[in-house]
Protein backbone atom coordinates (compact mmCIF):
# COMPACT_ATOMS: atom_id res chain seq x y z
CA UNK A 1 0.00 0.00 0.00
CA UNK A 2 1.64 3.36 -1.15
CA UNK A 3 1.74 6.01 1.21
CA UNK A 4 1.53 10.06 0.08
CA UNK A 5 4.16 11.98 1.02
CA UNK A 6 2.71 15.33 2.03
CA UNK A 7 4.94 18.38 -0.08
CA UNK A 8 3.33 21.00 2.34
CA UNK A 9 2.10 21.24 5.60
CA UNK A 10 -0.12 23.56 6.78
CA UNK A 11 -1.85 24.82 10.47
CA UNK A 12 -4.81 23.19 10.76
CA UNK A 13 -6.67 26.38 11.97
CA UNK A 14 -7.25 29.81 10.26
CA UNK A 15 -7.60 33.00 11.75
CA UNK A 16 -5.59 34.64 14.52
CA UNK A 17 -4.98 31.83 17.50
CA UNK A 18 -5.28 33.09 20.97
CA UNK A 19 -3.40 31.07 23.91
CA UNK A 20 -3.41 31.32 27.65
CA UNK A 21 -0.28 30.66 30.02
CA UNK A 22 -0.75 27.68 31.68
CA UNK A 23 -0.15 28.11 35.89
CA UNK A 24 -0.97 25.42 38.21
CA UNK A 25 -2.54 23.27 35.56
CA UNK A 26 -4.70 25.90 34.93
CA UNK A 27 -4.89 28.02 31.36
CA UNK A 28 -4.90 32.01 32.30
CA UNK A 29 -4.78 35.30 31.18
CA UNK A 30 -2.05 37.33 32.29
CA UNK A 31 -2.77 39.30 35.47
CA UNK A 32 -3.13 42.48 33.01
CA UNK A 33 -4.95 41.37 31.32
CA UNK A 34 -2.17 42.11 27.74
CA UNK A 35 -1.45 40.40 25.06
CA UNK A 36 1.24 40.34 22.45
CA UNK A 37 1.50 39.12 18.33
CA UNK A 38 3.52 36.18 17.54
CA UNK A 39 4.56 36.98 13.79
CA UNK A 40 4.79 34.04 11.13
CA UNK A 41 8.22 34.89 9.64
CA UNK A 42 7.46 33.42 6.33
CA UNK A 43 4.26 36.04 5.90
CA UNK A 44 4.96 38.72 7.83
CA UNK A 45 1.63 38.41 9.41
CA UNK A 46 0.43 37.73 12.80
CA UNK A 47 -1.17 34.62 13.16
CA UNK A 48 -1.31 34.03 17.20
CA UNK A 49 -1.25 36.05 20.17
CA UNK A 50 -0.62 35.10 24.27
CA UNK A 51 -0.64 36.46 27.34
CA UNK A 52 1.97 39.64 28.24
CA UNK A 53 3.24 37.87 31.89
CA UNK A 54 5.03 39.74 33.64
CA UNK A 55 5.83 40.38 37.54
CA UNK A 56 2.50 39.09 39.00
CA UNK A 57 2.15 36.62 36.75
CA UNK A 58 5.46 34.89 37.75
CA UNK A 59 4.90 35.38 41.52
CA UNK A 60 1.55 33.05 41.16
CA UNK A 61 3.77 30.55 38.84
CA UNK A 62 6.44 30.29 41.33
CA UNK A 63 4.34 29.81 44.13
CA UNK A 64 2.55 27.03 42.32
CA UNK A 65 5.65 25.30 41.75
CA UNK A 66 6.76 25.91 45.38
CA UNK A 67 4.01 24.18 46.76
CA UNK A 68 4.27 21.83 44.42
CA UNK A 69 7.68 20.64 45.84
CA UNK A 70 7.09 21.17 49.15
CA UNK A 71 3.55 19.88 50.44
CA UNK A 72 1.97 18.77 46.74
CA UNK A 73 1.10 15.37 45.18
CA UNK A 74 4.74 15.71 43.59
CA UNK A 75 6.55 15.72 46.72
CA UNK A 76 5.25 12.26 47.89
CA UNK A 77 5.71 10.65 44.45
CA UNK A 78 8.18 8.49 43.82
CA UNK A 79 11.60 8.08 41.06
CA UNK A 80 9.67 5.52 39.32
CA UNK A 81 6.20 7.31 39.24
CA UNK A 82 8.07 10.19 38.18
CA UNK A 83 9.28 8.28 35.33
CA UNK A 84 5.90 6.76 34.45
CA UNK A 85 4.80 10.37 33.58
CA UNK A 86 7.87 11.06 31.98
CA UNK A 87 7.41 8.53 29.46
CA UNK A 88 3.84 9.33 28.94
CA UNK A 89 5.11 12.46 28.05
CA UNK A 90 7.29 10.85 25.33
CA UNK A 91 4.12 9.19 23.85
CA UNK A 92 1.75 12.36 23.38
CA UNK A 93 4.85 14.26 21.76
CA UNK A 94 5.44 11.32 19.30
CA UNK A 95 1.36 11.20 19.10
CA UNK A 96 1.35 14.81 18.26
CA UNK A 97 4.59 15.68 16.43
CA UNK A 98 3.05 17.23 13.21
CA UNK A 99 1.27 20.25 15.14
CA UNK A 100 4.28 20.98 17.71
CA UNK A 101 6.44 20.95 14.57
CA UNK A 102 4.12 23.49 12.52
CA UNK A 103 3.81 25.20 15.44
CA UNK A 104 7.53 25.94 15.60
CA UNK A 105 7.88 26.52 12.37
CA UNK A 106 5.08 29.61 12.27
CA UNK A 107 7.01 30.55 14.83
CA UNK A 108 10.40 30.72 13.80
CA UNK A 109 10.91 29.90 10.31
CA UNK A 110 12.98 27.13 10.73
CA UNK A 111 12.25 24.18 8.34
CA UNK A 112 9.47 21.40 8.83
CA UNK A 113 11.53 18.84 6.68
CA UNK A 114 14.10 19.24 9.88
CA UNK A 115 11.22 19.94 12.75
CA UNK A 116 9.05 17.02 11.90
CA UNK A 117 12.54 14.93 13.01
CA UNK A 118 13.58 16.95 15.58
CA UNK A 119 10.42 16.99 17.13
CA UNK A 120 9.91 13.53 17.02
CA UNK A 121 13.57 12.87 18.87
CA UNK A 122 11.96 14.58 21.52
CA UNK A 123 10.01 11.42 22.87
CA UNK A 124 13.78 10.39 23.38
CA UNK A 125 14.82 12.54 25.72
CA UNK A 126 11.90 11.63 27.81
CA UNK A 127 12.23 7.79 28.01
CA UNK A 128 16.10 8.35 28.69
CA UNK A 129 15.92 10.55 31.87
CA UNK A 130 12.75 8.50 32.71
CA UNK A 131 15.08 5.71 33.28
CA UNK A 132 17.44 8.42 35.63
CA UNK A 133 13.74 8.89 37.87
CA UNK A 134 14.79 6.18 40.24
CA UNK A 135 18.09 5.98 39.71
CA UNK A 136 19.66 9.12 41.12
CA UNK A 137 21.16 8.42 44.50
CA UNK A 138 24.36 8.72 46.59
CA UNK A 139 27.12 6.55 47.93
CA UNK A 140 28.34 5.39 51.58
CA UNK A 141 31.78 6.84 52.31
CA UNK A 142 34.14 4.96 54.59
CA UNK A 143 35.47 7.61 56.45
CA UNK A 144 37.82 7.41 59.03
CA UNK A 145 36.45 8.13 62.23
CA UNK A 146 35.23 5.14 64.97
CA UNK A 147 32.13 4.18 65.07
CA UNK A 148 30.52 6.50 62.36
CA UNK A 149 28.50 5.49 58.81
CA UNK A 150 28.28 8.25 56.81
CA UNK A 151 26.49 8.36 53.24
CA UNK A 152 24.57 10.65 51.10
CA UNK A 153 21.67 11.25 49.46
CA UNK A 154 21.33 13.40 46.34
CA UNK A 155 17.65 15.82 46.37
CA UNK A 156 15.95 18.28 44.00
CA UNK A 157 16.93 21.87 44.23
CA UNK A 158 13.63 23.10 43.85
CA UNK A 159 11.96 25.44 41.85
CA UNK A 160 13.90 25.42 38.48
CA UNK A 161 13.67 28.66 36.52
CA UNK A 162 14.09 27.78 32.26
CA UNK A 163 14.47 30.58 30.27
CA UNK A 164 14.87 29.23 26.73
CA UNK A 165 15.44 31.19 23.15
CA UNK A 166 13.64 31.58 19.94
CA UNK A 167 15.83 29.69 17.58
CA UNK A 168 14.97 25.82 18.97
CA UNK A 169 12.51 26.25 21.86
CA UNK A 170 10.71 22.49 21.76
CA UNK A 171 14.28 21.00 22.26
CA UNK A 172 16.07 23.61 24.35
CA UNK A 173 13.01 23.52 26.95
CA UNK A 174 13.52 19.48 27.04
CA UNK A 175 17.04 19.74 27.17
CA UNK A 176 16.12 21.32 31.13
CA UNK A 177 12.57 20.02 31.68
CA UNK A 178 13.25 16.24 31.48
CA UNK A 179 16.83 16.10 34.15
CA UNK A 180 14.96 18.60 35.82
CA UNK A 181 11.98 16.64 36.84
CA UNK A 182 13.20 13.20 37.36
CA UNK A 183 15.00 14.57 39.84
CA UNK A 184 12.17 15.73 41.42
CA UNK A 185 12.10 19.75 40.85
CA UNK A 186 9.83 21.86 39.62
CA UNK A 187 9.60 23.83 37.05
CA UNK A 188 8.40 27.53 35.51
CA UNK A 189 9.20 28.26 31.90
CA UNK A 190 9.58 31.47 30.13
CA UNK A 191 9.17 30.89 26.22
CA UNK A 192 10.97 33.90 24.20
CA UNK A 193 8.40 36.48 23.13
CA UNK A 194 9.14 35.78 19.68
CA UNK A 195 8.03 31.84 20.12
CA UNK A 196 5.54 31.08 22.92
CA UNK A 197 2.96 28.84 20.77
CA UNK A 198 5.15 25.84 20.48
CA UNK A 199 6.09 25.89 24.54
CA UNK A 200 1.97 26.39 25.02
CA UNK A 201 1.06 23.28 22.85
CA UNK A 202 3.95 21.41 25.08
CA UNK A 203 2.06 22.56 28.08
CA UNK A 204 -1.28 20.59 26.69
CA UNK A 205 0.87 17.38 26.17
CA UNK A 206 1.95 18.10 29.83
CA UNK A 207 -1.39 18.84 31.48
CA UNK A 208 -2.66 15.17 29.16
CA UNK A 209 -0.39 13.33 30.76
CA UNK A 210 -0.71 13.68 34.53
CA UNK A 211 1.94 15.74 36.17
CA UNK A 212 0.15 17.16 39.19
CA UNK A 213 -0.82 20.76 39.56
CA UNK A 214 2.26 23.00 39.70
CA UNK A 215 4.68 20.86 38.08
CA UNK A 216 5.36 22.91 35.46
CA UNK A 217 4.14 26.45 34.72
CA UNK A 218 4.37 28.27 31.67
CA UNK A 219 4.35 32.01 31.84
CA UNK A 220 4.39 33.98 28.18
CA UNK A 221 6.26 37.79 28.32
CA UNK A 222 9.44 39.68 27.49
CA UNK A 223 12.78 39.37 28.74
CA UNK A 224 12.52 42.32 30.76
CA UNK A 225 9.74 41.89 32.71
CA UNK A 226 8.59 38.34 33.20
CA UNK A 227 12.24 36.67 32.25
CA UNK A 228 13.82 39.63 34.88
CA UNK A 229 11.36 38.78 37.79
CA UNK A 230 12.17 34.86 37.05
CA UNK A 231 15.65 35.75 37.43
CA UNK A 232 15.29 37.72 41.03
CA UNK A 233 13.10 35.69 42.39
CA UNK A 234 13.45 34.51 45.87
CA UNK A 235 12.11 31.18 45.66
CA UNK A 236 13.65 29.93 42.57
CA UNK A 237 16.46 27.91 43.42
CA UNK A 238 18.46 27.72 39.80
CA UNK A 239 17.87 28.90 36.38
CA UNK A 240 18.61 27.07 33.40
CA UNK A 241 19.28 29.74 30.22
CA UNK A 242 20.33 29.65 26.81
CA UNK A 243 20.17 32.92 25.03
CA UNK A 244 23.32 35.64 24.30
CA UNK A 245 26.23 36.10 26.39
CA UNK A 246 24.79 39.62 27.13
CA UNK A 247 21.74 37.91 28.96
CA UNK A 248 23.72 35.08 30.40
CA UNK A 249 25.44 37.63 32.80
CA UNK A 250 22.27 39.49 33.50
CA UNK A 251 20.98 36.49 34.57
CA UNK A 252 24.00 35.82 36.84
CA UNK A 253 23.37 39.04 38.45
CA UNK A 254 20.28 38.83 39.03
CA UNK A 255 20.27 35.15 40.41
CA UNK A 256 23.24 36.33 42.62
CA UNK A 257 20.87 38.12 44.47
CA UNK A 258 19.62 34.79 46.36
CA UNK A 259 22.01 32.80 45.57
CA UNK A 260 20.42 30.54 42.89
CA UNK A 261 22.51 28.13 40.42
CA UNK A 262 22.61 28.74 36.98
CA UNK A 263 23.45 26.60 33.94
CA UNK A 264 24.01 28.79 30.96
CA UNK A 265 24.25 27.51 27.08
CA UNK A 266 25.57 30.49 25.75
CA UNK A 267 26.64 32.34 22.53
CA UNK A 268 30.01 30.86 19.94
CA UNK A 269 31.79 31.36 17.32
CA UNK A 270 32.97 28.28 16.16
CA UNK A 271 35.57 27.01 14.14
CA UNK A 272 35.17 24.23 11.58
CA UNK A 273 38.76 22.89 10.28
CA UNK A 274 38.81 21.61 6.94
CA UNK A 275 42.42 20.02 6.05
CA UNK A 276 43.98 19.22 2.62
CA UNK A 277 43.61 15.46 3.18
CA UNK A 278 39.79 15.72 3.72
CA UNK A 279 37.17 14.19 1.79
CA UNK A 280 36.09 17.67 0.41
CA UNK A 281 32.16 17.20 -1.24
CA UNK A 282 31.89 15.37 2.20
CA UNK A 283 33.10 18.93 4.11
CA UNK A 284 31.66 21.00 2.11
CA UNK A 285 28.09 19.96 3.17
CA UNK A 286 29.43 19.67 6.54
CA UNK A 287 29.68 23.31 6.30
CA UNK A 288 26.52 23.42 4.68
CA UNK A 289 24.90 21.72 7.43
CA UNK A 290 27.24 23.78 10.23
CA UNK A 291 25.64 26.91 8.90
CA UNK A 292 23.23 27.17 6.65
CA UNK A 293 20.90 24.34 8.51
CA UNK A 294 18.24 26.67 10.83
CA UNK A 295 19.64 29.66 8.98
CA UNK A 296 22.42 30.00 10.71
CA UNK A 297 20.57 30.29 13.82
CA UNK A 298 22.03 28.09 16.51
CA UNK A 299 24.65 28.36 19.52
CA UNK A 300 26.76 25.75 17.61
CA UNK A 301 27.11 27.00 14.09
CA UNK A 302 30.19 26.31 12.55
CA UNK A 303 30.30 30.17 11.41
CA UNK A 304 34.17 30.54 11.15
CA UNK A 305 35.24 27.87 8.41
CA UNK A 306 39.30 27.54 8.11
CA UNK A 307 40.68 25.99 5.27
CA UNK A 308 43.94 24.58 4.63
CA UNK A 309 45.59 27.31 2.03
CA UNK A 310 46.33 24.30 -0.29
CA UNK A 311 43.19 23.56 -0.43
CA UNK A 312 41.27 27.05 -0.58
CA UNK A 313 40.74 27.96 -3.69
CA UNK A 314 39.10 24.25 -4.78
CA UNK A 315 37.14 24.36 -1.27
CA UNK A 316 35.47 28.43 -2.63
CA UNK A 317 34.76 27.01 -5.95
CA UNK A 318 32.50 23.92 -4.16
CA UNK A 319 31.21 26.03 -1.64
CA UNK A 320 29.65 28.50 -3.53
CA UNK A 321 28.52 26.14 -6.06
CA UNK A 322 26.52 23.85 -3.50
CA UNK A 323 24.93 27.24 -2.00
CA UNK A 324 24.13 28.50 -4.95
CA UNK A 325 21.54 25.16 -5.36
CA UNK A 326 19.80 25.75 -1.91
CA UNK A 327 16.53 26.71 -2.44
CA UNK A 328 14.82 29.37 -0.40
CA UNK A 329 10.80 29.51 0.08
CA UNK A 330 8.35 28.41 1.81
CA UNK A 331 9.40 26.67 5.45
CA UNK A 332 6.42 24.25 5.64
CA UNK A 333 7.23 23.07 2.01
CA UNK A 334 9.20 19.60 2.30
CA UNK A 335 11.35 20.64 -0.65
CA UNK A 336 12.76 23.98 1.21
CA UNK A 337 15.96 23.87 2.42
CA UNK A 338 16.70 26.80 3.76
CA UNK A 339 14.06 29.00 5.64
CA UNK A 340 13.81 32.49 7.26
CA UNK A 341 15.68 34.53 10.05
CA UNK A 342 12.90 34.33 13.19
CA UNK A 343 12.01 37.82 13.50
CA UNK A 344 12.48 41.52 12.10
CA UNK A 345 15.10 42.79 14.52
CA UNK A 346 17.19 39.43 13.68
CA UNK A 347 16.69 40.10 10.12
CA UNK A 348 18.04 43.76 10.40
CA UNK A 349 20.89 42.60 12.56
CA UNK A 350 22.00 39.82 10.48
CA UNK A 351 21.93 42.68 7.02
CA UNK A 352 24.06 45.11 9.29
CA UNK A 353 26.86 42.64 9.95
CA UNK A 354 26.88 41.62 6.03
CA UNK A 355 27.60 45.65 5.15
CA UNK A 356 30.14 45.66 8.63
CA UNK A 357 32.07 42.64 6.52
CA UNK A 358 31.87 44.35 3.44
CA UNK A 359 33.84 47.70 5.13
CA UNK A 360 36.26 45.92 6.94
CA UNK A 361 37.55 44.22 4.12
CA UNK A 362 36.07 40.78 3.34
CA UNK A 363 35.47 39.51 0.02
CA UNK A 364 31.58 38.83 -0.36
CA UNK A 365 31.67 35.55 -2.67
CA UNK A 366 28.10 34.32 -2.92
CA UNK A 367 25.15 36.24 -1.19
CA UNK A 368 24.42 38.84 1.06
CA UNK A 369 20.91 40.19 -0.30
CA UNK A 370 17.18 40.28 0.80
CA UNK A 371 16.10 37.88 -1.68
CA UNK A 372 12.87 39.69 -3.80
CA UNK A 373 11.34 37.29 -5.81
CA UNK A 374 7.49 37.45 -4.82
CA UNK A 375 7.09 34.46 -2.41
CA UNK A 376 9.84 35.80 -0.95
CA UNK A 377 9.93 39.66 -0.43
CA UNK A 378 7.08 39.14 2.60
CA UNK A 379 9.54 37.10 4.67
CA UNK A 380 12.05 37.96 6.92
CA UNK A 381 14.93 36.42 4.16
CA UNK A 382 18.57 36.72 3.38
CA UNK A 383 20.69 35.11 0.75
CA UNK A 384 22.72 32.05 2.36
CA UNK A 385 26.33 34.47 2.46
CA UNK A 386 30.08 33.46 2.19
CA UNK A 387 32.75 35.79 3.13
CA UNK A 388 35.96 34.81 1.59
CA UNK A 389 39.52 36.48 2.56
CA UNK A 390 38.44 36.95 6.26
CA UNK A 391 40.86 38.24 9.03
CA UNK A 392 40.08 36.22 12.43
CA UNK A 393 40.00 40.20 14.00
CA UNK A 394 37.17 40.95 11.73
CA UNK A 395 34.12 41.82 13.65
CA UNK A 396 32.52 39.54 11.59
CA UNK A 397 34.60 36.86 12.95
CA UNK A 398 34.37 37.76 16.80
CA UNK A 399 30.98 38.27 17.11
CA UNK A 400 28.26 36.45 16.90
CA UNK A 401 26.14 37.28 14.09
CA UNK A 402 23.28 34.41 14.61
CA UNK A 403 22.67 34.22 10.93
CA UNK A 404 23.37 32.49 7.37
CA UNK A 405 26.68 34.21 7.33
CA UNK A 406 29.99 32.24 6.93
CA UNK A 407 33.65 33.67 7.15
CA UNK A 408 36.26 31.86 5.52
CA UNK A 409 40.14 32.04 7.29
CA UNK A 410 42.60 30.11 5.38
CA UNK A 411 45.40 28.77 7.64
CA UNK A 412 48.71 26.98 6.65
CA UNK A 413 49.31 24.36 9.65
CA UNK A 414 47.94 22.79 12.66
CA UNK A 415 49.45 25.33 15.09
CA UNK A 416 47.73 28.13 13.23
CA UNK A 417 44.21 26.42 12.75
CA UNK A 418 45.01 25.95 16.45
CA UNK A 419 45.69 29.45 17.34
CA UNK A 420 42.77 31.18 15.23
CA UNK A 421 40.09 28.49 16.76
CA UNK A 422 40.78 29.61 20.14
CA UNK A 423 40.98 33.06 19.32
CA UNK A 424 37.55 33.81 20.40
CA UNK A 425 35.56 34.92 23.62
CA UNK A 426 33.60 31.68 22.78
CA UNK A 427 34.47 28.01 22.89
CA UNK A 428 31.10 26.43 22.32
CA UNK A 429 31.55 23.67 19.20
CA UNK A 430 34.30 22.86 16.73
CA UNK A 431 34.96 20.21 14.27
CA UNK A 432 37.97 19.01 12.08
CA UNK A 433 37.72 17.07 8.81
CA UNK A 434 41.06 15.17 8.17
CA UNK A 435 41.61 11.48 6.75
CA UNK A 436 44.30 11.32 9.29
CA UNK A 437 43.16 9.90 12.64
CA UNK A 438 46.20 10.88 14.33
CA UNK A 439 46.08 14.43 13.50
CA UNK A 440 42.14 14.18 14.28
CA UNK A 441 43.02 13.14 18.21
CA UNK A 442 45.91 15.75 18.20
CA UNK A 443 43.86 18.47 17.65
CA UNK A 444 40.96 18.15 19.96
CA UNK A 445 42.66 18.55 23.30
CA UNK A 446 43.47 21.69 21.75
CA UNK A 447 40.71 23.15 20.81
CA UNK A 448 38.99 25.20 23.87
CA UNK A 449 35.91 23.99 23.31
CA UNK A 450 32.71 21.80 24.86
CA UNK A 451 32.18 19.59 21.95
CA UNK A 452 34.20 19.20 18.89
CA UNK A 453 33.27 16.34 15.88
CA UNK A 454 35.49 14.63 13.56
CA UNK A 455 33.95 14.64 10.12
CA UNK A 456 30.86 15.58 10.79
CA UNK A 457 29.04 18.69 12.31
CA UNK A 458 25.76 19.68 14.50
CA UNK A 459 25.55 16.11 15.84
CA UNK A 460 23.93 16.07 19.67
CA UNK A 461 22.39 13.29 21.87
CA UNK A 462 20.40 13.16 24.98
CA UNK A 463 22.96 10.92 26.40
CA UNK A 464 25.93 13.11 25.41
CA UNK A 465 26.76 15.96 27.68
CA UNK A 466 26.64 19.62 25.43
CA UNK A 467 28.20 22.73 26.85
CA UNK A 468 30.87 25.42 26.56
CA UNK A 469 34.04 27.30 27.56
CA UNK A 470 34.40 30.32 28.07
CA UNK A 471 32.05 32.82 27.20
CA UNK A 472 29.93 30.11 25.99
CA UNK A 473 28.57 28.95 29.11
CA UNK A 474 28.67 27.39 32.93
CA UNK A 475 27.77 23.97 33.39
CA UNK A 476 25.95 21.29 31.04
CA UNK A 477 23.40 19.93 29.62
CA UNK A 478 22.12 16.01 28.54
CA UNK A 479 23.46 12.93 29.42
CA UNK A 480 24.06 11.73 33.40
CA UNK A 481 26.13 14.98 33.70
CA UNK A 482 23.19 16.90 33.68
CA UNK A 483 21.51 15.16 36.86
CA UNK A 484 24.20 17.29 38.89
CA UNK A 485 22.98 20.45 38.12
CA UNK A 486 19.43 19.61 39.06
CA UNK A 487 19.91 17.91 42.31
CA UNK A 488 22.31 19.03 45.40
CA UNK A 489 24.19 16.73 48.07
CA UNK A 490 23.47 16.13 51.53
CA UNK A 491 25.92 14.20 54.04
CA UNK A 492 24.22 12.36 56.41
CA UNK A 493 26.66 11.14 59.79
CA UNK A 494 24.92 8.19 61.76
CA UNK A 495 26.87 7.58 65.39
CA UNK A 496 26.70 3.50 66.26
CA UNK A 497 27.89 3.72 69.13
CA UNK A 498 30.29 6.67 70.10
CA UNK A 499 29.68 8.34 73.78
CA UNK A 500 30.79 12.40 73.85
CA UNK A 501 33.33 12.71 76.53
CA UNK A 502 34.64 15.67 75.58
CA UNK A 503 31.96 18.20 73.63
CA UNK A 504 34.50 20.41 72.67
CA UNK A 505 36.56 17.29 70.77
CA UNK A 506 35.65 17.42 67.08
CA UNK A 507 37.86 14.61 66.05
Amino acid sequence: MSTTVKKRYELPFTGVKEYKMFINNEWVESVSGKKFDSVNPFTGEVWAQAPMGEKEDIDLAVKAAKEAFETGEWSRMTGSQRGKLLRKLGELIAENTELLAISEVVDNGKLIREMLGQVKSLSGWCDYFAGFADKIHGETIPVEVPNMINYTVREPLGVVGAIVPWNSPLLLTMWKLCPALAAGNTMVIKPSEVTPASILELAKLIQEAGFPPGVVNVVTGYGKTAGDALAKHPDVRKIAFTGSSETGKLIVKNSSEHFARVSLELGGKSPNIIFEDADLPNAVNGVLAGIFAATGQTCMAGSRVLVHESIYDEFVEQLVERTGKIRLGNPLDMDTEMGTVAFEGQHQKVLRYIEIGEQEGAKLLYGGKRPTTPELKNGFFIEPTIFGNVRNDMRIAQEEIFGPVVCLIRFKDEEEAIAIANDTQFGLAAAVWTRDIQRAHRMVPKIKAGTVWINNYRKVSYASPFGGYKASGIGRENGSYVLQEYTQVKSVWVDTGNIITDPFKIL
